[in-house]
């Protein structure tokens, strides 16, 4: 259990960046927050693991921040996406510019030229995909030798991406005495090597088991046969009237669930690989705003979308990496409210569901809708509910059943 009635008073925050944060309006800081901001302080190197949606940016935004601006230096953070690059940017600004401090933001598929141009005003904190970082470096338009903490944002993600190779080309480009903050939602052993290597004796700071699923969020199975997968959606979006997350697996299928929406004439908006950037930025401000209720995406958006007030989640592919299970679902429940997660599943797909079962720690809810197209709907669930989903249940040697 994490304490209640944290406060900012006695993290070791100086009182002009405790006044920024009160003109903020923040009063208590998250359990991430709570345990890392001091440590970070301290010059620690630090490995937090918490699931998403937790404030882990200003834990290690405070810190940055305040230490920047007493001992100068600069500020270079690695995120996997440009979504996620913006949104960390985005929430950094609030705690640098009271210190007069700047930021630039080096992504793919956004004008160089304008990012030349951040770089020339020589900022305090670079935010940058590992993609780009390297364009620039490449061509000597960034040097990172004044750089004196680094960040690795959503660690985990950007390994999974295939960005091992250029995190570590830019970590061996840094200044070896620096402070290295790694943030991630799990801990794979390719993580814990990094750590181990390239880390001062880093203290680990966990606020959530690796893998725990969102607390606030109750999550809901539907066995539902992939022909039916579309009347089931129509009956769901009738039944829930707030904003709406849908994730598919592929680009492909989420193009075909965004036309499916319009047909059903739903305002839907949707974000994956094959949309510009300015496309998905467009896709996700009209989301926000609420201009687009449905917002359908693949998992390039899983971690990059921070919009609270989500009512529900829709898994209507089963994602190809179970882990990031936990980071869709994770797009609702957050700020303090409820949310909901509902995950289609097909009837052969039984040792999938299996294993993010055995990844959460907990079984998910069988759901019972009589209203659902498919006849078998109520038997299958029902005999769902009462098997094991042990590998030694009776699912058959290949692919198991439900």
């Amino acid at each position: 259990m994490e304490p209640h009635n944290l406060s900012f008073y006695n993290l070791g925050i100086a009182p002009k960046m405790l006044e920024v944060l009160g003109k903020m309006k923040f009063v208590s800081p998250t359990p991430i927050q709570h345990k890392a901001i001091p440590l970070a302080l301290e010059d620690k190197d630090l490995v937090g693991i918490a699931q998403t949606g937790t404030g882990k940016t200003l834990a290690f935004g405070i810190p940055m921040a305040q230490r920047l601006s007493a001992v100068g230096g600069m500020g270079l953070v690695l995120v996997p996406t440009r979504e996620l690059a913006q949104q960390v940017d985005e929430a950094l600004r609030q705690v640098l510019n009271p210190f007069n401090m700047h930021s630039a933001v080096l992504i793919g598929g956004a004008s160089m030229g304008l990012q030349l141009k951040a770089l020339r005003r020589r900022p305090h904190v670079i935010v940058a995909t590992p993609g780009r970082l390297i364009d620039h470096i490449e061509q000597r338009t960034v040097n990172l030798h004044l750089v004196s903490i680094l960040v690795l944002d959503e660690a985990d993600r950007m390994f999974d991406m295939g960005f091992a190779p250029q995190v570590r080309q830019i970590i061996r480009m840094v200044p070896a005495k620096r402070q290295t903050l790694l943030f991630s939602a799990t801990m794979p052993p390719d993580i814990v090597s990094l750590a181990t290597q390239h880390m001062r004796l880093p203290v680990h700071v966990e606020v959530a088991p690796s893998g725990t699923a969102a607390e606030r969020v109750t999550q809901e199975l539907l066995i539902v046969k992939p022909e039916d997968k579309k009347q089931a959606l129509r009956i769901l979006l009738d039944q829930y009237r707030g904003s709406v997350l849908i994730f598919t697996r592929t680009k492909l299928g989420a193009r075909k669930v965004a036309r499916a929406l319009e047909n059903m004439r739903h305002n839907a908006a949707e974000i994956h690989s094959d949309r510009s950037m300015a496309q998905r930025k467009q896709a996700l401000e009209g989301f926000k705003a609420g201009r687009h209720r449905i917002l359908v995406a693949t998992d390039i958006a899983s971690r990059g979308i921070d919009v609270s007030g989500i009512e529900l989640v829709i898994n209507y592919d089963l994602p190809d990496d179970i882990e990031n299970y936990v980071h869709r679902i994770g797009r609702t429940g957050r700020a303090g409210h409820e949310g909901h997660a509902v995950t289609f599943a097909g009837p052969d797909q039984a040792s999938e569901v299996a294993r993010i079962e055995r990844m959460i720690r907990q079984s998910l809810k069988r759901g019972e809708r009589p209203d659902m197209p498919t006849t078998e709907f109520h038997a299958r669930v029902k005999s769902a509910g009462k098997r094991s989903f042990s590998p030694r249940g009776r699912f058959g040697r290949r692919r198991r059943r439900f």
